[in-house]
């Protein structure tokens, strides 16, 4: 299973963000959740920081570009394997800082891999 922090988390149903946390629960991997305000998914904790000695797997990003760069040195001191941008999250600069720490940059839907298998 891969520990998985969900950047950009939120507590409306609508948002592909509590959908991935839903998901990643159904196919059991642990999650961390990062947003904006505190809450709760499925059980799941909303924060608005984390220890940044948690051993994360993987980076899955639902924030956009502009307000990803508060996040950058939380993503290089967890050193995750790899960070997944979801459609609308791409950004040149985070791509590059991941390739700079040996972090492996995944183009895709954290859904669709669920789903399919790919994660």
């Amino acid at each position: 299973m891969k520990k998985t922090l969900v950047i950009g988390a939120s507590e409306n149903p609508e948002r592909y963000s509590y959908k991935a946390i839903k998901m990643l629960k159904e196919h059991f991997h642990p999650i961390l959740a990062l947003g904006t305000r505190t809450g709760e998914v499925h059980g799941i904790k909303i924060q608005k920081e984390i220890d940044k000695n948690e051993d994360v797997h993987t980076v899955t990003m639902y924030v956009g570009p502009k307000n990803q760069p508060v996040y950058f040195d939380l993503i290089t001191q967890l050193k995750p394997k790899r960070i997944i941008l979801n459609p609308g999250t791409e950004n040149p600069e985070l791509e590059k800082l991941a390739k700079e720490n040996n972090i492996e940059v995944i183009h895709g839907c954290t859904l669709v891999m669920l789903s399919t298998g790919q994660y």
